[in-house]
């Protein structure tokens, strides 16, 4: 079991960025071990690279983000090094994105937030199903591996069927689906390093019959880390979709997220602001309970579209718990509607990005 000691160490090396990247050594997997012994830290380092200058650099710069945590008393890093094809050209040809990983998808489209607790999965869900029913071929990828949340919300309980060595999704309420949470017990949690997330995205992704879609959504955990990070760099998204309460506090999180898309040149759809208004079933009295307006204004701040406002109702959460969103259980509803316009709204902006999206000729 790691201890806290290891655990600061990890944290600490997210901070070392290879010379001229943008992505940490950890996400890289450069850091293939790290043990601490008391206030003695050993860290061992894999790297393949024709700059054998830029290595040691890398190992200067580990060394001292490790002697500056408290209660570090040594720090020993090991350094090997490869000089077969270079890791960084690799690391382009990743932030390049793979097209061929998913080939038979025509748009892929990410559903972030910058915090938890704002419903964004519902969101992506609710979205999936309504994409569906606008008549498009769409697919659901669970990529929030530490709290999956489309088995209970798609009403699954079952293992996926593996046919050779890939794995087909279910298909449900219109939507192909596919989580992490299909395959591992309901209470057995995912306690995994940046390293091991990055490969499970990448497999759900590339190692799941698809087939032909036009749409995968994609549920992205909340913040900024690594599944961010290996969903923007291994295959080419369509743009992304940025969830939100109106309340000043989800809105500053939410311009994080929207400002991390754009660092990694991944077109912004739009904001949805999430839990909007509450309606009294009984008096019929509208009450903005996270405040009003907050998602267009900030859309509006930051230049992007604002794909529309989803009301804050208990039949929205029961739908979810039992397994067949809102968008399913009342299809001619006030809440699918609303849904549908955010789906007609993200279809209209894809493709719009699509259209100002530089056209590459292959020869």
């Amino acid at each position: 079991m790691a201890s806290e000691l290891e655990d600061r160490v990890w944290q600490a090396l997210k901070g070392v960025r290879y010379p001229g990247m943008t992505r940490d050594i950890v996400s890289f997997g450069f850091v293939q071990r790290v043990e601490a012994r008391g206030g003695e830290v050993e860290v061992d380092l894999q790297l393949a690279t024709q700059k054998p200058e830029a290595a040691e650099q890398v190992r200067g710069e580990v060394e001292r983000a490790v002697r500056a945590l408290p209660g570090v008393t040594g720090a020993r890093v090991g350094l090997n090094v490869t000089r077969h094809p270079p890791r960084e050209e690799a690391a382009q040809r990743a932030i390049a994105q793979d097209p061929q990983l998913i080939p038979e998808v025509r748009y892929v489209v990410a559903v972030a937030s910058g915090k938890g607790g704002v419903g964004k999965s519902t969101v992506a869900a609710n979205l999936a199903v309504a994409l569906s029913k606008l008549g498009h071929r769409v697919g659901l990828l669970d990529a929030d591996i530490h709290g999956p949340s489309m088995p209970m919300m798609f009403g699954i309980n079952e293992r996926p069927f593996v046919e050779g060595n890939r794995i087909r999704p279910f298909d449900k309420h219109g939507v192909r689906v596919m989580s992490l949470g299909f395959i591992l017990d309901v209470d057995t949690p995912v306690i995994w390093r940046g390293p091991m997330v990055m490969k499970a995205i990448e497999q759900m992704l590339g190692d799941v019959v698809w087939g032909e879609l036009d749409y995968l959504v994609i549920d992205l955990p909340p913040g900024t880390g690594d599944a961010q990070l290996t969903v923007t760099q291994k295959i080419p998204l369509s743009g992304a979709v940025i969830v939100t309460t109106p309340q000043d506090v989800a809105l500053i999180d939410a311009r994080k997220g929207l400002a991390m898309f754009r660092k990694v040149n991944v077109p912004v759809v739009g904001i949805v602001e999430n839990m909007a208004t509450f309606v009294c079933p009984h008096c019929g009295q509208t009450t903005d309970i996270f405040k009003s307006g907050g998602g267009r204004r900030t859309a509006e701040l930051l230049g992007t579209a604002f794909l529309g406002s989803i009301p804050l109702d208990p039949k929205i959460v029961a739908g979810g718990d039992a397994g067949v969103p809102i968008a399913v259980a009342e299809p001619d509803g006030p809440h699918a509607a609303a849904f549908r316009e955010v789906a007609h709204a993200v279809v209209a902006e894809v493709a719009r990005q699509e259209e100002l999206r530089p056209k590459l000729s292959i020869v």
